[in-house]
Protein backbone atom coordinates (compact mmCIF):
# COMPACT_ATOMS: atom_id res chain seq x y z
CA UNK A 1 0.00 0.00 0.00
CA UNK A 2 1.13 3.86 -0.46
CA UNK A 3 3.91 4.88 1.65
CA UNK A 4 2.63 8.75 1.31
CA UNK A 5 1.93 10.40 3.89
CA UNK A 6 -1.29 13.39 4.36
CA UNK A 7 0.58 16.69 4.28
CA UNK A 8 3.71 15.61 1.81
CA UNK A 9 3.67 16.49 -1.70
CA UNK A 10 1.95 14.45 -4.20
CA UNK A 11 4.37 12.84 -6.84
CA UNK A 12 4.55 14.81 -10.10
CA UNK A 13 2.41 13.42 -12.83
CA UNK A 14 3.44 13.94 -16.27
CA UNK A 15 1.99 11.91 -19.08
CA UNK A 16 -0.86 12.25 -21.49
CA UNK A 17 -4.44 12.00 -20.90
CA UNK A 18 -7.47 10.01 -22.34
CA UNK A 19 -7.15 12.25 -25.59
CA UNK A 20 -3.27 11.39 -26.22
CA UNK A 21 -2.55 15.30 -24.80
CA UNK A 22 -0.53 16.44 -22.52
CA UNK A 23 -1.08 16.39 -19.12
CA UNK A 24 0.84 17.77 -15.95
CA UNK A 25 -0.94 17.38 -12.16
CA UNK A 26 1.50 20.50 -11.66
CA UNK A 27 -1.19 22.65 -14.43
CA UNK A 28 -3.64 21.84 -11.34
CA UNK A 29 -2.25 23.73 -8.85
CA UNK A 30 -4.95 26.43 -7.62
CA UNK A 31 -7.67 24.01 -7.79
CA UNK A 32 -8.37 20.63 -4.94
CA UNK A 33 -7.73 17.41 -6.99
CA UNK A 34 -9.74 14.24 -6.50
CA UNK A 35 -6.68 12.06 -8.26
CA UNK A 36 -8.11 8.23 -7.57
CA UNK A 37 -7.07 5.16 -8.96
CA UNK A 38 -8.95 2.13 -9.72
CA UNK A 39 -7.98 -1.45 -11.51
CA UNK A 40 -9.81 -1.76 -15.13
CA UNK A 41 -12.22 0.67 -17.04
CA UNK A 42 -15.83 -1.01 -17.29
CA UNK A 43 -16.08 -3.77 -14.66
CA UNK A 44 -19.01 -3.28 -12.42
CA UNK A 45 -16.95 -1.68 -9.40
CA UNK A 46 -14.53 0.51 -11.53
CA UNK A 47 -17.87 1.60 -13.51
CA UNK A 48 -19.94 2.50 -10.26
CA UNK A 49 -17.24 4.21 -8.26
CA UNK A 50 -16.91 6.35 -12.48
CA UNK A 51 -20.30 7.10 -12.30
CA UNK A 52 -20.49 7.95 -8.53
CA UNK A 53 -17.90 10.88 -9.42
CA UNK A 54 -19.89 11.64 -12.58
CA UNK A 55 -23.21 12.01 -10.46
CA UNK A 56 -21.71 14.31 -8.09
CA UNK A 57 -19.23 15.87 -10.59
CA UNK A 58 -21.12 19.59 -10.75
CA UNK A 59 -21.10 19.31 -6.57
CA UNK A 60 -17.30 18.15 -6.33
CA UNK A 61 -16.37 20.94 -8.72
CA UNK A 62 -18.35 23.81 -6.59
CA UNK A 63 -16.05 22.59 -3.74
CA UNK A 64 -13.26 23.43 -6.14
CA UNK A 65 -12.22 19.62 -6.98
CA UNK A 66 -11.20 18.44 -10.50
CA UNK A 67 -11.39 14.57 -10.59
CA UNK A 68 -8.74 12.84 -12.28
CA UNK A 69 -8.69 8.87 -12.98
CA UNK A 70 -6.16 6.65 -13.25
CA UNK A 71 -5.97 3.16 -14.50
CA UNK A 72 -3.70 0.72 -16.59
CA UNK A 73 -5.82 0.77 -19.00
CA UNK A 74 -4.68 2.57 -22.42
CA UNK A 75 -5.86 6.14 -24.03
CA UNK A 76 -8.33 4.29 -26.52
CA UNK A 77 -9.93 1.95 -23.43
CA UNK A 78 -10.25 5.04 -21.52
CA UNK A 79 -12.18 6.79 -24.08
CA UNK A 80 -14.59 4.54 -25.13
CA UNK A 81 -15.07 4.12 -21.13
CA UNK A 82 -16.01 7.82 -21.07
CA UNK A 83 -18.20 7.62 -23.89
CA UNK A 84 -19.94 5.10 -22.46
CA UNK A 85 -20.52 6.11 -19.33
CA UNK A 86 -20.67 9.91 -20.38
CA UNK A 87 -18.08 10.63 -17.71
CA UNK A 88 -17.01 14.55 -17.37
CA UNK A 89 -13.45 14.00 -15.86
CA UNK A 90 -9.96 13.26 -17.25
CA UNK A 91 -8.56 9.45 -17.11
CA UNK A 92 -5.41 8.62 -17.37
CA UNK A 93 -3.92 5.92 -18.73
CA UNK A 94 -0.98 4.43 -17.03
CA UNK A 95 0.01 0.92 -18.87
CA UNK A 96 3.93 0.83 -17.59
CA UNK A 97 1.91 1.69 -13.50
CA UNK A 98 4.80 4.58 -13.15
CA UNK A 99 1.95 6.64 -11.45
CA UNK A 100 0.65 3.86 -9.63
CA UNK A 101 4.10 2.86 -8.48
CA UNK A 102 4.96 6.52 -7.76
CA UNK A 103 1.81 6.64 -5.31
CA UNK A 104 2.43 2.91 -4.27
CA UNK A 105 -0.59 1.83 -4.79
CA UNK A 106 0.96 -0.91 -7.43
CA UNK A 107 1.48 -4.34 -5.85
CA UNK A 108 0.51 -7.78 -5.15
CA UNK A 109 -2.88 -9.01 -4.97
CA UNK A 110 -5.11 -11.58 -4.46
CA UNK A 111 -8.48 -12.84 -5.68
CA UNK A 112 -10.11 -16.10 -5.66
CA UNK A 113 -6.72 -18.14 -4.58
CA UNK A 114 -5.04 -16.49 -7.32
CA UNK A 115 -1.91 -13.81 -7.14
CA UNK A 116 -1.25 -11.38 -9.29
CA UNK A 117 0.53 -7.76 -9.66
CA UNK A 118 -2.76 -4.88 -9.71
CA UNK A 119 -3.91 -1.53 -8.57
CA UNK A 120 -4.75 -1.25 -5.28
CA UNK A 121 -8.39 1.11 -5.56
CA UNK A 122 -7.17 4.22 -3.40
CA UNK A 123 -8.69 8.14 -3.92
CA UNK A 124 -5.93 10.73 -3.16
CA UNK A 125 -7.42 14.53 -2.03
CA UNK A 126 -4.66 16.94 -3.18
CA UNK A 127 -4.95 20.55 -2.23
CA UNK A 128 -4.25 23.47 -4.37
CA UNK A 129 -0.39 23.50 -3.86
CA UNK A 130 -0.32 19.48 -4.43
CA UNK A 131 -0.44 18.58 -1.01
CA UNK A 132 -2.43 15.28 0.04
CA UNK A 133 -4.91 16.48 2.53
CA UNK A 134 -6.39 13.13 2.65
CA UNK A 135 -5.63 9.44 1.57
CA UNK A 136 -8.84 6.90 1.31
CA UNK A 137 -7.94 3.15 0.93
CA UNK A 138 -11.09 1.44 1.70
CA UNK A 139 -13.31 2.88 -1.35
CA UNK A 140 -16.60 2.31 -1.13
CA UNK A 141 -17.43 2.20 -5.11
CA UNK A 142 -21.10 2.76 -5.06
CA UNK A 143 -20.51 5.75 -3.35
CA UNK A 144 -17.05 7.26 -3.79
CA UNK A 145 -17.91 10.61 -4.46
CA UNK A 146 -20.39 11.12 -0.71
CA UNK A 147 -16.38 9.61 0.49
CA UNK A 148 -14.19 12.63 -0.40
CA UNK A 149 -17.21 15.10 0.09
CA UNK A 150 -17.46 13.68 3.65
CA UNK A 151 -13.81 13.77 4.50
Amino acid sequence: MSSLKIGGTAPAIETIDHNEQPFSLKKLRGKKVVLYFYPKDDTPGCTKEACSFRDHHDHLMAQGYEVVGVSPDTAAKHRKFIAKYELPFTLLPDTDHSISEAYGVWGKKKFMGREYDGVFRTTFLLDEKGKIQRIIDKVNTDESAQQVMEG
